[in-house]
């Protein structure tokens, strides 16, 4: 499954947004687990799915993760779970 992800952190009160094309729950546990040494999510384990992004290809992923994180906002990222036409209307214009 290709995906692009948002994890939480409550303790922070920080958002994470990756890609992935393994499992995003694996990928959710090595976070927590630190296995990504010196990785901007290392300094938390209280990581939890905010929402996945489902996408056709890896690429489509990836650039899916770059939009929300030049985006730099948090209202940005929450909006994207109130308002889930918005997730349509950037995997549109990203895919063409």
């Amino acid at each position: 499954m290709y995906a692009c992800y948002i994890i939480y952190s409550s303790r922070f009160d920080r958002y994470y947004v990756g890609a992935t094309q393994d499992c995003v729950f694996t990928r959710i546990q090595n976070h927590n687990f630190a296995k990504y040494k010196g990785a901007s999510t290392s300094f938390a384990n209280d990581w939890e799915i905010f929402l996945i992004i489902e996408c056709d290809s890896f690429s489509t992923a990836v650039k899916v993760e770059r939009h929300i994180k030049c985006m730099k906002s948090k209202t940005y990222i929450q909006n994207l779970k109130k308002y889930p036409e918005m997730i349509f209307k950037i995997k549109w214009k990203l895919s063409t």
